[in-house]
């Protein structure tokens, strides 16, 4: 940790000011919360089951490494910003997500697009990657004791240039996408066979309609078709969780997106896979909190993409927002962290990219520990009682009892930067590695 002299003390005496400093801050906080029946020794305990799979796409611009021009388009993706650093190489990309691991509590997932395989320099279409292009990933979780989640990139191709994939009327163009997927299923199963934890691929089309379509129903039909092929090659669960994930719009499908919410619950409840609710994917006024206990009574698992939109699916860096803090609440009050899959899913090049990657990680985690933090029981007994002025008070008190404390101890009991001391951290990566990247 890089921290400057101060008052002629030494760095070893200042690195033990602020570890005292914490340990006495937290033990204040935990006084506090005992007061009010929480243990916070649990909630930190409970905070290692909360594994955040960070998406490999935020350090690079979604380019991935198909080939050395490859541009992002489709679905309305769009990164905004050029800031310096861009990672160019799959080893660039490494090199950023081990210092951004190394920075923070915990352990996290690693997940993969499709576009992002060690292809040597060789051109390799979509329907023909194999695992053998993903086995340098799968070599680096390893060695990093990991897991590996995936996702079938469907865009970003000539033959997703209509807007139309996996329901696409061309039967040339949707007998690819769906080899793809099927081929990403096969990859994604090795990936949870060799690391021995299931990799979740999801399923996320672009398909839509820019101005008001006439034949909804022939798209929706055969998207289905599609995922219904797809899903006949049969996995064990132990190595591979299929997830379908839905979009309310994008730029050029205003109008109409084949994949909606209804469909995909749809799908998800007959066919029993999990449904990805991404919080960007909504209308700005729809609570993605508010549908999880709902989804829970149909659906096994859920898996979420925390991301943060403004006005639109913007992608912006997850903050500790209410938005997502209503989400982490809502997981912790149904008890369901075991049935829930963490993901972000962000991409600004407005900013240094890997200090957004912390950041980014830091909230997602700081919404569940507040989460963690409630005196669960005390409110429900409010409400069920009938005391709904103690419930509002008791959880407008919660906004000002010291959590930040409890993370800051979080992150020194895993021997990572407290509080604004990653900082500095991102400045020397940004000084000494980022900034030499041309």
């Amino acid at each position: 940790m890089d921290i400057c002299l101060l008052d002629g003390r030494d760095k070893k005496q200042i690195v033990m000011t602020k570890e005292n400093t914490t340990v006495q801050a937290y033990q204040l906080a935990k006084e506090q919360y005992e007061k009010i029946g929480v243990d916070t020794d649990l909630a930190i305990r409970e905070m290692e089951k909360v594994r955040i799979s960070m998406h490999c796409w935020q350090t690079d611009d979604v380019g991935g490494f198909e080939t050395p021009d490859a541009a992002l388009g489709g679905g309305g993706i769009q990164v905004t910003g050029n800031y310096p650093g861009k990672a160019r190489t799959i080893d660039e990309l490494k090199q950023d997500i081990n210092k951004v691991m190394s920075l923070l509590p915990g352990k996290q997932r690693l997940n993969l697009h499709a576009i992002y395989g060690d292809f040597g320099g060789v051109r390799v279409d979509r329907d023909e990657i194999e695992v053998k292009h993903f086995q340098t990933w799968i070599d680096w979780a390893k060695s990093h004791k990991t897991g590996l989640d995936f996702n079938p990139t469907c865009f970003s191709h000539p033959y997703a240039d209509d807007g139309f994939t996996l329901s696409s009327k061309n039967e040339k163009h949707r007998k690819f996408w769906i080899d793809h997927v099927r081929q990403t299923r096969k990859i994604g199963a090795e990936m949870g066979k060799q690391l021995g934890s299931p990799t979740v691929n999801n399923i996320w089309v672009p398909d839509g309609s820019k101005d008001t379509p006439v034949d909804r129903n022939t798209h929706r039909r055969l998207l289905k078709e599609s995922l219904d092929e797809i899903f006949r090659d049969k996995y064990p669960e132990e190595h591979l969780l299929d997830s379908v994930e839905s979009k309310l719009f994008g730029i050029g499908s205003e109008s109409m997106v084949v994949g909606s919410h209804d469909f995909y619950l749809g799908y998800a409840i007959r066919n029993n896979k999990l449904l990805c609710l991404d919080n960007g994917h909504y209308h700005p006024t729809e609570q993605v909190g508010d549908k999880i206990s709902s989804v829970l009574q149909f659906v096994d698992q859920v898996l979420l993409h925390l991301t943060r939109g403004v006005r639109w699916d913007s992608d912006h860096v997850v903050v500790f927002n209410d938005e997502v803090q209503l989400i982490a609440q809502e997981i912790i009050r149904c008890k369901a962290l075991d049935r829930v899959k963490i993901g972000l899913d962000f991409f600004d090049a407005s900013l240094n990219r890997v200090g957004a990657y912390v950041a980014g990680v830091r909230a997602a985690q700081l919404a569940f520990l507040f989460a963690l933090l409630e005196p669960a029981e005390t409110l429900k007994k409010y409400e069920e009682s009938d005391n709904i002025f103690e419930r509002l008070a008791m959880l407008e008190i919660l906004k000002t009892k010291p959590f930040g404390a409890v993370y800051d101890y979080y992150c020194l009991q895993h021997n990572v930067p407290v509080a604004e001391a990653y900082i500095p951290e991102i400045q020397a990566y940004e000084k000494e590695v980022l900034s030499k990247r041309k």
